[in-house]
C-alpha cells in the first residue's frame, strides 16, 4: 500500500498539473477569442485543445490504474492469508498441536482484519491524492514575495512630496539600466505629464510608486524626505489609484467593477464617476444599463469603454495619488480632452501622474518630463518645452496637424488659444 501510495502521489501531481495546463489554455483562447477568429486559427486551436485533453486523459488513466489495483491487492493478500491459514492450521491440528476450534477462531479473526485493510487501502489513497494537491498550494504559498517591507517600516500620511534623486532603476532580468539618473520633485496637488517614445521608460518610472520591483540599486525615491521601501506597502498602496493601458475588468457588471474597492459608493458617486469618465452616454446603449455583465476580461466592450470603465473605477475611491499609465490611449482626443478636464475639476489639491503618447493629455500638467532611454531627455512647463525646439515640440506639432483638439469647448482658457490652434 505504501508503494502504490508513491506511485499515486507522482501521478496525481502530474494529472493536476496537466489539468491546470488545459484550464489556462481555455482561459487563454476565450480571453482572445477575437484573435483566433480573425486569423482563422479555430481549427487549429481545437486540435491543441484535443491533444491538451488526451495528456489529461492519459494523465488521469494512470492515476485510476494505480487507484484500480488497491481492493484486488488486498483481496488477493487477504485470500492468500486465508489459504496459508487454513493450509497450515490443518497441519497443526493433524498434529494435535492446534485444536479445531483455535484453528476456526484464528479464521474468524483473519476475516475481520478484512475491512480495516481495506479501509487503510482507500485512506492511503485519498491521503496522497490531497498530499498532491496539497503540495502545489503549499508551492504557492511558500513563494517569497518579490518585495517585502522593511522590519522597521511605518505608516505614513499621504505624502507632499514625491522625489527622485539621482535614481536608476533596472529590472531583475535586465543586464543594463532600465531608469538612470532620474532626478525629479513632485508636490502635492500637482500633475506630472511624462511623455517619451515607446519602450522609453514612461511605465517603469510609475511602477517605482507602486513598489511592484524592489527599488533601484543607485539613488533614493523618497516620500516627504523618507525612502519609499520603509514606508509599509499597504500604506503605500492605499494612496494610490492606479489605471493601466491594459484595463482588466471582472466577469461582472459594470457597477460590481466600479464598486470594486468602494463597495459603500453612493449612486451619486457613481454618476459622477460616469460623467467624469464620458461613459453616460455609452450607458444608455448598453441592454441592461449599470447591471450589464462585460464578460470575460471585459469582452463584450471596446477597448475605449474598457479603459473608461477602469478609469471610473480608480475615481470612485478618489486616491491620493492617481496614476493613469497611457490610460486613454483607446479613446478619441475630443473624449479624451473632456476627462482630462473633468479630472482636473474634480482633482484640485490631489496629485496626478499620467503617461502617455498623446501630447493634448498633458498639455495642462504643472509639470512635464520627456522620457528617452531610460533618462530625462526634456522637462519644463508645456510652454518651457515648445520653445526648446526638441522632441516634444515636434511630437505635438504632428498630433495637432493628424488630430486636432480646437473644438472641444469649455476648456480651461489658461492654457492658451494657441495651444489648440
Amino acid at each position: 500500500m505504501t508503494k502504490y501510495g508513491r506511485i499515486v502521489h507522482e501521478r496525481f501531481t502530474l494529472a493536476q498539473d496537466a489539468f491546470g495546463d488545459m484550464n489556462d489554455r481555455v482561459l487563454e483562447t476565450i480571453a482572445g477569442i477575437r484573435v483566433v477568429r480573425a486569423y482563422v486559427q479555430e481549427s487549429a486551436e481545437e486540435r491543441r485543445f484535443a491533444e491538451t485533453t488526451e495528456d489529461v486523459y492519459r494523465k488521469n488513466a494512470d492515476v485510476a490504474r494505480i487507484d484500480a489495483q488497491f481492493e484486488p491487492t488486498i483481496k488477493i493478500l487477504v485470500g492468500a492469508s486465508y489459504l496459508i491459514g487454513l493450509g497450515y492450521g490443518a497441519y497443526m491440528v493433524f498434529e494435535s498441536q492446534l485444536t479445531l476450534g483455535q484453528l476456526t477462531s484464528f479464521n474468524v479473526y483473519l476475516g475481520m482484519l478484512i475491512w480495516p485493510m481495506l479501509a487503510i487501502g482507500q485512506l492511503i489513497n485519498i491521503m496522497q491524492r490531497g498530499s498532491a494537491s496539497l503540495d502545489r498550494v503549499t508551492e504557492t504559498l511558500r513563494y517569497a514575495p518579490d518585495v517585502a517591507d522593511a522590519p522597521a517600516a511605518t505608516t505614513q500620511a499621504p505624502p507632499a512630496t514625491i522625489t527622485f534623486c539621482d535614481y536608476s532603476f533596472r529590472y531583475p532580468l535586465s543586464a543594463v539600466d532600465n531608469l538612470k539618473e532620474i532626478s525629479l520633485s513632485v508636490r502635492q496637488g500637482e500633475t506630472l505629464g511624462i511623455v517619451g517614445r515607446t519602450g522609453a521608460g514612461k511605465s517603469t518610472l510609475l511602477r517605482q510608486l507602486l513598489r511592484e520591483y524592489p527599488v533601484g540599486h543607485v539613488g533614493a525615491l523618497l516620500v516627504d524626505g523618507v525612502p519609499i521601501d520603509r514606508v509599509a506597502l499597504h500604506s503605500v498602496l492605499d494612496w494610490m489609484g492606479y489605471v493601466p493601458q491594459d484595463a482588466m475588468l471582472f466577469s461582472r457588471t459594470i457597477e460590481e467593477n466600479l464598486r470594486f474597492a468602494a463597495a459603500d459608493a453612493s449612486p451619486a458617486r457613481i454618476q459622477d464617476v460616469l460623467e467624469m469618465a464620458c461613459l453616460t452616454a455609452d450607458l444608455e446603449q448598453f441592454p441592461n444599463g449599470l447591471r450589464t455583465l462585460v464578460g470575460e476580461k471585459g469582452v463584450s466592450l471596446s477597448g475605449g469603454q474598457k479603459q473608461r470603465i477602469a478609469l471610473a473605477r480608480a475615481l470612485i475611491v478618489d486616491p491620493h495619488i492617481l496614476i493613469l499609465d497611457d490610460a486613454m490611449s483607446a479613446v478619441d482626443a475630443r473624449t479624451e480632452a473632456h476627462i482630462v478636464q473633468a479630472i482636473r475639476k474634480a482633482r484640485t489639491g490631489r496629485t496626478t501622474l499620467i503617461a502617455t503618447h498623446r501630447i493634448s493629455a498633458v498639455l495642462h500638467a504643472d509639470w512635464v518630463v520627456v522620457m528617452d532611454d531610460g533618462r530625462i531627455a526634456e522637462q519644463g512647463t508645456h510652454a518651457d518645452l515648445m520653445s526648446s525646439g526638441g522632441w516634444y515640440q515636434q511630437q505635438y506639432l504632428r498630433q495637432q496637424a493628424e488630430d486636432p483638439v480646437d473644438d472641444v469647448p469649455d476648456l480651461d482658457k489658461s492654457l492658451g488659444k494657441e495651444v489648440y490652434a
